[in-house]
């Protein structure tokens, strides 16, 4: 299996922002353990606007076979965490997937 990632798995929620910070914490604590235990790597992002605050989770799979493992077999499934009804505006519906196709960091 290769090391490096070739895919990258894109989920986008958003909360309001007077529970915005308790998302934030929630997410950590129980949305990006799970990821940091079988993904090559996770960002999480945020982004306050005046309405509402997003947040970004994107994960890095060395193929479609070891997402497809942790996803229990359908890489596209949303997986919602315990709280999201209650602390997102709306249940994201879908997960986006893209092929990585140029890699560089460092770059300032």
């Amino acid at each position: 299996m290769p090391t490096t990632p070739t895919i990258a798995r894109i989920w986008r929620g958003r909360t309001r922002p007077d529970v915005a910070d308790l998302y934030d914490s929630y997410i950590r604590t129980e949305g990006i353990p799970p990821l940091e235990k079988t993904a090559l790597g996770v960002q999480l992002f945020r982004e306050d606007r005046p309405e509402e605050s997003w947040f970004v989770t994107i994960s890095y799979w060395a193929d479609m076979q070891a997402m497809t493992a942790f996803t229990g077999g359908e890489p596209t499934r949303v997986h919602h965490l315990e709280r999201d009804p209650e602390l997102l505006i709306e249940l994201p519906e879908r997960i986006e997937i893209h092929r990585i196709l140029v890699d560089r960091q460092g770059l300032r």
